[in-house]
């Protein structure tokens, strides 16, 4: 056989051999993806006496200072924010008691993993927000796990970024009454050393049903050592549905003395109608204070 024969004859092989390989490839099962327990990622491990959160969340109308009743679907709107911090929800509307389940999901997760699979039973974690445990109850939470389920957000933070469910998954077994919840992976993005804070679970409690004051408790636990802030800028930030500044300025000063005797804050609004709260700031706070302190000495800017 000449050797053009031979070269002929290799190809032929070669040909062959393809066709029976890609035959094989496509009757051969399809693999199962990675499953996402293989995607565990780990919160900080904060203490048992607080709930991390992340700022972007506390520092908007995202978990607005709304009163019980009726839920409006927002779609894609954009909630009000400090400067620095982008909020984009599209759900049901979200109010404290939501912020209440949300929190305590996060605190589960922080020992179980972001991306894994959590299940706890219904009467322990309602207990453990401060809520009775009787069948309403029950019902309830299933409404707020499914709220945050079907909420949509796009948060930003600086540098900080995440778009996701605030919860992943939720399923609920009904004979047993355990609840099963899942979270993102990717919501690790907005904490970090400066982009979350631990808020103080039992003064939140203390605030049961106020939902003004639960807000301000939030938002100034993100700051160490808060400015001053007008309030009609609060009432844009927290979400208020009470339509005159008026009645809104009334409904605050109630909030602040609220929240000044469930913290060791002084909180006023001073002569020229602006929100002062003094408190100490936590351990971590004072850390972060300092070591920001000290960067500046060493560039010649304090």
């Amino acid at each position: 056989m000449t050797e053009r024969g031979n070269l002929l004859d290799k190809l032929k092989r070669m040909a062959e051999r393809n066709v029976r390989g890609k035959e094989t490839e496509l009757s051969a099962p399809i693999a199962d993806p990675v499953p996402r327990s293989a995607q565990v990622i780990r919160l900080p491990l904060w203490p048992e006496g607080v709930r991390g959160v992340p700022n972007s969340v506390l520092r908007s109308a995202l978990f607005g200072a709304i009163k019980r009743g009726k839920r409006a679907y927002q779609d894609a709107i954009e909630k009000a924010s400090v400067d620095g911090v982008r909020v984009i929800h599209t759900g049901p509307q979200l109010d404290q008691a939501d912020l209440d389940v949300w929190e305590q999901c996060l605190h589960l997760a922080r020992t179980e993993g972001l991306g894994s699979r959590i299940q706890f039973a219904g009467h322990s974690f309602l207990k453990a927000i401060g809520r009775s445990t009787g069948k309403s109850q029950h019902e309830w939470l299933k409404g707020a796990l499914r709220r945050l389920m079907t909420s949509l957000v796009e948060l930003q933070d600086g540098k900080k970024a995440y778009a996701g469910q605030l919860l992943h998954d939720w399923a609920r077994d009904d004979e047993t009454g355990h609840h099963v919840i899942e979270i993102n992976p990717r919501l690790i993005q907005m904490y970090g050393s400066d982009g979350w804070t631990q808020v103080e679970w039992a003064e939140r409690l203390a605030l049961k049903g106020r939902p003004l004051a639960l807000w301000l408790h939030g938002f100034y636990g993100t700051h160490a050592a808060p400015y001053p802030l007008r309030v009609e800028t609060l009432h844009r930030l927290c979400g208020s549905e009470t339509r005159l500044l008026k009645h809104f300025r009334a409904e605050l000063k109630e909030a602040l003395a609220v929240l000044a005797a469930a913290t060791d804050w002084a909180c006023w609004i001073d002569d020229a109608d602006l929100v002062r709260v003094e408190k100490k700031p936590t351990a971590s706070q004072g850390r972060l204070k300092l070591k920001s302190k000290a960067a500046k000495v060493s560039k010649g800017t304090a």
